[in-house]
């Protein structure tokens, strides 16, 4: 917990004595005055972190899905030490987003394969220096990969959670990952804030090939989000769509974005994401309306320069087949709330 011991200043010292002096006819006025700068001064923000970590896999076969690629004997040769090495890289990552005073209260996650990925990453990797907690639920998606949400339980108190199924293999479709639904009260307002962390299906394929399954996902999402009308609602996730795509139309008829809705330069980091040297904003965290007086109005891109390449685009784990021993194809998001 941070430290919020107040010390009075000279200042402050000549005021109390002011007031002990002060007769009793000039409180109202007193009152009013040191209202205004009690709600002048700022609140204690809380960070809230977005990242796809791209591809953290154990080494392990998991049988019911297909993880052969990530295997010591796999296509991309996953042994032991490439596995705790992309763990202490996002470690790395979580740490740099962090405050100088405190972690992030909530950092949500897509790529991870199960829970044993993630309590390696909050018990045995640096990140435990952090004593976060998550969330995860098993999901349909045929390689195994998941969402998760990691929290600060003296910041977040969790009181529940949900995976929602998007019915792709209902409409024929393949199976995509589930969508989670976490809530719980912010500690230090004592807030009830639902959380919804999402990977909507790729664009691999061509996008038409996908643009109904992600339509699907965006429909399942906007029912939930009809559940929650009035409430506090935080979404961030991977949509594998730009703030312009259709798809969006229906989710920001209900939620407020806070990342840039055009790009001014597309030559350096404007965004999430690089597609063969092109920037988007792939990624992406939304408010309620009910949300937004108590957020940023902007989100950040974490451009670490240890994330960057030499010709500044997003440091991979892998290059092709080649292992480079990078962080992610995705720079991750974050944002400040209240």
């Amino acid at each position: 917990m941070r430290n919020n011991i107040y010390k009075m200043s000279k200042g402050d010292k000549l005021l109390a004595r002011f007031i002990h002096k002060t007769p009793l006819l000039f409180f109202p006025f007193l009152f009013y005055t040191l209202s205004f700068f009690t709600f002048s001064l700022p609140f204690r923000a809380e960070r809230v972190m977005w990242y796809n970590v791209e591809n953290v896999f154990d080494t392990t076969h998991d049988t019911l899905k297909n993880d052969f690629d990530f295997l010591p004997d796999g296509s991309y040769h996953w042994t032991p030490w490439r596995y705790w090495r992309k763990l202490d890289n996002i470690s790395r990552v979580v740490a740099a987003v962090a405050e100088q005073d405190g972690w992030p209260m909530l950092v949500g996650m897509c790529e991870v394969e199960n829970d044993s990925v993630l309590r390696d990453l909050c018990l045995r990797s640096p990140l435990r220096a952090a004593k976060y907690s998550y969330v995860h639920h098993e999901g349909p998606d045929l390689r195994g990969i998941d969402v998760a949400l990691l929290y600060q339980p003296a910041l977040f108190h969790f009181q529940g959670s949900e995976s929602v199924r998007v019915p792709s293999t209902e409409q024929g479709l393949r199976p995509t990952r589930d969508i989670l639904h976490v809530w719980g009260r912010q500690a230090r307002t004592d807030s009830l804030l639902h959380v919804f962390v999402v990977h909507f299906p790729s664009r691999a394929g061509g996008n038409k090939a996908s643009t109904q399954n992600r339509i699907l996902a965006t429909q399942t999402l906007c029912q939930e989000l009809d559940k929650l009308k009035g409430q506090r609602i935080l979404v961030m996730g991977d949509f594998n769509a730009e703030p312009k795509d259709s798809i969006f139309r229906p989710i920001q008829q209900r939620l407020v974005s806070l990342v840039p809705q055009s790009r001014k330069e597309l030559k350096r980091a404007q965004g999430t994401y690089c597609y063969q040297g092109l920037w988007g904003y792939i990624d992406h965290m939304l408010v309620s309306p009910s949300m937004q007086p108590y957020s940023e109005f902007r989100v950040h891109v974490a451009k670490f320069p240890f994330l960057l390449t030499e010709k500044g685009t997003p440091w991979r784990t892998f290059r092709g087949p080649s292992y480079t021993g990078g962080y992610s194809d995705h720079l991750p998001l974050y944002v400040d709330v209240w």
